[in-house]
């Protein structure tokens, strides 16, 4: 019996505050009680729905190595990327840049494009980060990543388990 009562009571309690006061014009959002408690069903649903439909960008598992800009490394031209980008002299390895293999860029099939930034993780403390891809490994490699170091830097690297994941798409500038 007291909770038939207490269901009556918050029933009244809610109609009241959905009505409005004294014979004024009804308000825009007085709409009865279904209208005062719909609207708080509507957004638990929707925020659970855009909690769910969060995509995640996938992650590729690698080969991580170092390379320096060296001619027995590299072509006949160590100071030029395969975007033509240029390696100054006095690079670092805190330049970030990376060579991947063809089959993970896009001109060959693959999911990343030269001047995309991708998140890399599993190297070391110190090289994993944020690198952005300018070069291309030789053709002979297959889900690999080269990283850029310098020759007095000595790392070095043949990680296998690296995983890499796109952070950034290089924008595309219209040409006409």
């Amino acid at each position: 019996m007291n909770n038939v009562k207490l269901l009556t009571e918050i029933l009244i309690a809610a109609m009241a505050l959905a009505t409005p006061l004294f014979n004024s014009k009804p308000a825009a959002k007085a709409t009865g009680l279904t209208g005062f408690l719909a609207p708080r069903r509507a957004v638990k649903r929707l925020h659970s729905k855009t909690k769910a439909l969060v995509k995640r960008k996938p992650t590729y598992t690698v080969t991580a190595t170092a390379y320096q800009a060296v001619a027995n490394q590299t072509d006949n031209e160590p100071f030029i990327t395969a975007d033509n980008s240029h390696i100054k002299p006095h690079y670092g390895s805190k330049k970030r840049w990376m060579a991947l293999s063809r089959d993970l860029l896009r001109p060959w099939g693959g999911p990343f494009n030269f001047g995309d930034k991708v998140r890399v993780s599993g190297i070391s403390p110190i090289l994993d980060g944020v690198y952005t891809v300018h070069d291309t490994m030789n053709r002979r490699h297959r889900h690999c990543m080269d990283v850029l170091t310098h020759v007095s830097e000595k790392f070095d690297i043949f990680q296998k388990g690296v995983k890499i994941q796109l952070v950034e798409r290089k924008k595309e500038i219209a040409r006409l």
